[in-house]
């Protein structure tokens, strides 16, 4: 192992992955100066080029698609195609196209082990699950790095960034991924969390002038397929300046993925009141075309218009293809209007009636305007952070993060927005944050904050976001057609930091063993009150309550079913996993459940 060790912060996007690093010195206890690696991928079959950020896609070709060896990369012959490559080739050949694989990762109702990807996808294509896309792209970076600076990350301090609302789930398979790509060890952090490390890293001492104790700054992070939300406090302590985060918003599915949707299905009937109706493929490919021509369009201003072209289909159309165009105007018109729409602080998200029967697919957001999601998240924080003299959280300052606001009008419409929210409630004019490089923020928050963990810099507190909560079965005489209510005993209060433990009082409760059984979660980010050893009558009906997926497992035991009287005790080690300890009276046998449940922060 090389004595050479470096903070490493790696961004994996659900439309880029970038990575970041410096090297920790040591002798001096000091960072040396960062920078963003260039990662080489294939830009052309036989052509390999070295970018800062790694197209979260990959591209599964068949055995005769592409010349022999114009796959190879520096590392490998052949490699997966990742990267630029696979986003453009794949907008053509969308079906062996994996995308928003990250996305996928949170789908509770699929198996995200199993070999999904490309979703819908023909019979003769090879599919992949979330998991292992998550992993090639990881492990495309592991081997950029080593090409780059001869080392291994599996020797580093690596931080692996997620969306601050992923669940346990989420999480769990988020580290799974970094395994499977020889990280087998990784720190997961919230991407808000992120974006402001960056800041912090890009202001230096100069942060000071910026913040002053009592602000609440608001972390919008908008990217390729999920909005974050979060609030982080300035306060101080023996005259120094702490940031504590304070609240974190619900996993919304809602992002540039979506904005390239709304294009397509426009250009889609501009094409069909032409004589050409698209069909499921070529709608795949027009998504992606509208990508590139929404990316064109927002990097240059001075562009009017952007041309959009897809693969033709049919007999008539044999090597054709079909042509469109955007323009400027008609970007503004869907993607500002549509996505940041003008609204009060009441107007909160509008949930579309469901139909009987649905394709199952990623589980989008129902309504597309991010500033009622916003609006929403305030309100509902404010009785929980327990404002006085507002109907919801008044933020002093905005940090914007993720690639979607790297377009000016997008910033402008939230930042008017809420001003005007803020100045109808009796509140003062909230300020941005001046910003570093959206695409990259994360990736060098990451490596900031690995850096930070040595025991430099300012680290934001605030211990877990959540309240959390294990079911346990109502003991109650059996009724016809009624099911006993499942009570939630808190067993990891709001805050709770890493490393510590948690002495639930006195209960016996029964724990079965030697068969298999389901142990039910939940979790909360508003009941900041309920205390360790708290008993909710019925989870089903306790306000702000979310159930996480079950732990299912069977604990060892000599009878098949036996009900054990155990107490319990829970602690959240210093990787963020809750430990639920069941122990026996008597000290006769100790059973242990294990949740990851949160982030280092």
């Amino acid at each position: 192992m090389s004595d050479r060790r470096y903070a490493i912060g790696i961004d994996l996007g659900t439309t880029h992955c970038a990575l970041s690093y410096q090297r920790l010195d040591a002798e001096k206890g000091r960072g040396a100066q960062q920078a963003v690696l260039p990662v080489p991928q294939l830009t052309s079959p036989g052509t390999v080029e070295s970018k800062q950020l790694l197209p979260s896609f990959l591209y599964l070709p068949t055995d005769s698609e592409f010349p022999a060896g114009s796959l190879a990369l520096p590392w490998n012959k052949s490699a997966p195609v990742a990267g630029e490559l696979a986003r453009t080739h794949g907008g053509k050949v969308p079906t062996r196209l994996v995308a928003s694989a990250k996305s996928w990762l949170t789908h509770p109702t699929v198996d995200r082990r199993a070999d999904i990807l490309p979703w819908q996808a023909p019979p003769d294509v090879q599919r992949i699950s979330p998991v292992d896309a998550a992993a090639k792209l990881l492990a495309h970076l592991g081997a950029a790095f080593a090409a780059s600076l001869g080392l291994s990350l599996a020797d580093q301090d690596v931080v692996v960034t997620v969306p601050a609302s992923f669940d346990a789930a989420a999480r769990d398979l988020t580290i799974e991924a970094a395994a499977r790509a020889g990280l087998p060890k990784v720190t997961l952090l919230e991407e808000p969390q992120a974006a402001l490390y960056a800041w912090l890293e890009a202001m230096g001492e100069g942060f000071r002038k910026q913040v002053k104790p009592g602000d609440v700054l608001l972390v919008v992070d908008v990217g390729g397929g999920t909005s974050d939300f979060s609030l982080i406090g300035v306060t101080e302590e023996k005259g120094e300046l702490r940031l504590e985060r304070l609240a974190v918003g619900d996993h919304i599915l809602l992002g540039g993925d979506n904005m390239d949707l709304a294009l397509a299905y426009t250009l889609a009937e501009r094409f069909k009141a032409g004589g050409k109706t698209l069909d499921a493929w070529q709608l795949t490919a027009l998504t992606h075309a509208s990508r590139g021509a929404k990316e064109k369009l927002f990097e240059d201003e001075k562009l009017k218009k952007a041309p959009v072209v897809i693969p033709g289909r049919g007999s008539a159309l044999i090597g054709g293809t079909l042509k469109g165009e955007l323009d400027r105007a008609e970007l503004t018109r869907l993607l500002v209007d549509g996505f940041f729409p003008t609204t009060t602080i009441t107007e909160l998200p509008a949930a579309a009636r469901r139909t009987g029967l649905g394709q199952v697919g990623l589980p989008y957001a129902q309504d597309a305007g991010i500033t009622r999601h916003l609006a929403a998240f305030l309100t509902r924080q404010a009785s929980s952070l327990q404002v006085k003299g507002g109907t919801f959280v008044h933020p002093t300052a905005v940090l914007f993060n993720g690639g979607v606001f790297k377009a000016q009008a997008f910033r402008s419409r939230l930042l008017e927005v809420l001003g005007d929210w803020l100045k109808a409630d009796g509140g003062q004019p909230v300020r941005e944050l001046p910003g570093a490089e959206l695409d990259l923020a994360v990736a060098r928050g990451a490596a900031y904050y690995a850096w930070v963990k040595e025991g430099h810099g300012l680290r934001i507190r605030g211990g877990t976001a959540r309240s959390y909560y294990v079911g346990v079965e109502s003991a109650m005489l059996a009724v016809p057609g009624f099911s006993p209510p499942v009570k939630a005993l808190c067993v990891a209060s709001f805050g709770m930091e890493e490393g510590s433990q948690a002495e639930i009082p006195p209960q016996e409760f029964g724990l079965t063993v030697g068969a298999p059984t389901a142990f039910r979660f939940y979790s909360s980010s508003t009941r900041r009150d309920d205390k360790v050893g708290d008993l909710l009558d019925d989870a089903s009906r306790a306000e702000g309550l979310d159930e996480l997926p079950a732990v299912e497992t069977t604990l060892p035991g000599a009878d098949t079913g036996r009900l054990v009287p155990v107490n319990l005790q829970a602690a959240l080690t210093e990787l963020g996993a809750l430990e639920l300890r069941c122990l026996e009276r008597g000290g006769k046998g100790q059973w242990k459940l294990e949740l990851n449940v949160r982030m280092k922060e």
